[in-house]
């Protein structure tokens, strides 16, 4: 399956960087995902809202990229949140627990805002 990541700059707000991803977040894939967050975290846009609404399977290579992301940006003063998992990755989430550590959001709309008044 295609795997695309897109960044982006939260609308309405330069604090928060937005990244799309399209595709199974697996094995192969997970490396990309990763490469980027640290790339963004590096750079200094350390608040990120991760959307999952293109993530149609997601393995624990995908979880442990999304943990390690945010330990990595929490570490440099900034914060992470998830917006629009399909049901399916959701779950995944909450079965791991993870979802008590990182909120899942309905719209980037919502994580924007839940990660910029925390």
């Amino acid at each position: 399956m295609h795997f695309a990541l897109d960044v982006s700059a939260a609308p309405g707000t330069d604090a928060v960087t937005i990244v799309a991803v399209t595709g199974e977040l697996d094995m192969a894939s997970a490396p990309r995902l990763r490469q980027e967050l640290v790339s963004l975290a590096s750079a200094g846009r350390a608040t990120i809202v991760i959307d999952l609404a293109g993530v149609d399977f997601l393995d624990s290579t995908g979880l442990g990229v999304v943990l390690g992301a945010l330990k990595r940006v929490r570490a440099a003063g900034g914060d992470l949140a998830l917006a629009r998992a399909e049901p399916q990755v959701a779950k995944v989430f909450e079965i791991t627990r993870l979802s008590d550590i990182i909120p899942l959001h309905d719209s980037v709309e919502a994580a924007v805002a839940a990660i910029v008044s925390d």
